[in-house]
């Protein structure tokens, strides 16, 4: 198990959902998603992997410290949730690569990917995404306009018999990968790129 500061703490047994991305810059939305997953998915905790950079975008997200602050502040106090660089420390750069480091480095910790129905419409562009889905349990958040994309995507049609229901959704911290659920929660439409084009927001 990684040790030493910086390095979020996590024991075997512990479910801890893994919410990535570039955080340019956090927001309520993802405070918002991050309690709901906490409650449906019957996490313990969840960890922000504020990322280096995201691949599939081409221009740079601001520096890390100030996203790490901006995210820290968003969030809170809320003891359950831990904002982290870990990404940077390993050196990954691919969700994939994350996944592989953090499974062998904390072995026996139930890691649950997150992320937003944006983000499952557009799956299989991610690198080795299929690696993914057979590394860790996936939870897919619903976001505004995205549900039905989402749902009909390409990643979605590969795994539909790996698929829990939402009404079983407290169950897959448990589950053998592949597999995956979907819920729907109440919905915050505040998005980063929303916050960036008002000016709210400088890299």
């Amino acid at each position: 198990m990684i040790r030493g500061q910086g390095w979020p703490a996590a024991g075997p047994g512990q479910a801890i959902g893994l919410l990535g991305g570039s955080f340019d810059p956090a927001h309520a939305g993802h405070a918002h998603v991050t309690r709901e997953a906490l409650k449906r998915f019957g996490l313990d905790r969840v960890w922000w992997l504020v990322s280096p950079g995201n691949p599939l975008k081409p221009e740079g997200p601001a520096p890390m410290a100030q996203r790490i602050a901006r995210a820290r502040a968003v969030i809170g106090h809320d003891p359950r949730v831990t904002v982290s660089d870990i990404e940077a420390r390993l050196g990954t750069r691919y969700t994939a690569q994350t996944l592989a480091r953090l499974c062998g480095a904390y072995p026996g910790v139930r890691f649950v990917w997150l992320m937003g129905a944006d983000n499952l419409a557009q799956f299989d562009r991610w690198q080795n995404w299929r690696g993914i889905m057979q590394a860790v349990p996936v939870g897919v958040i619903a976001r505004p306009g995205s549900r039905l994309t989402a749902q009909g995507s390409r990643a979605a049609t590969v795994y539909e018999h790996h698929r829990i229901p939402a009404e079983a959704s407290w169950l897959l911290p448990a589950m053998a990968p592949p597999a995956w659920c979907y819920v729907n929660v109440p919905m915050s439409a505040i998005s980063s790129s929303a916050i960036r084009a008002r000016g709210e927001w400088q890299r």
